[in-house]
């Protein structure tokens, strides 16, 4: 889980700025994807949990980063959820210590 996210729920918008994607976006893989489900409050404003959350994050990385159609990557996360969880994860991670690295490396290169 990301350590940014530490509300119970969360909303559309706010949704949007953490993914770094549009609203509409958002609005449209809800339709899209049936692993997509926030509930909604009393004024009908969708709200996301922090699992929601992640699960947005599995389908923009199979859409946006590895280039799968929407179908193949609904295909993928019924099929293999836990697998492309995993994936998910490990790349997180990977993407984490690379920017580590680079902050590392342009700590040393000030240095000289």
């Amino acid at each position: 889980m990301d350590d940014k996210l530490s509300k119970k729920f969360y909303k559309i918008g706010d949704v949007a700025e953490i993914l770094n994607v549009p609203t509409s976006t958002l609005r449209f893989w809800e339709k899209e994807f049936t692993v997509i489900k926030p509930k909604r409050n009393t004024k009908n404003i969708r709200v996301y949990t922090v699992k929601d959350i992640e699960t947005i994050k599995m389908i923009y990385y199979l859409v946006k980063e590895k280039g799968l159609k929407l179908d193949a990557a609904q295909a993928m996360i019924k099929r293999n959820r836990d697998g492309i969880s995993k994936q998910f994860e490990v790349v997180e991670r990977l993407k984490v210590v690379r920017e580590q690295l680079i902050q590392l490396d342009n700590a040393l290169a000030s240095l000289k």
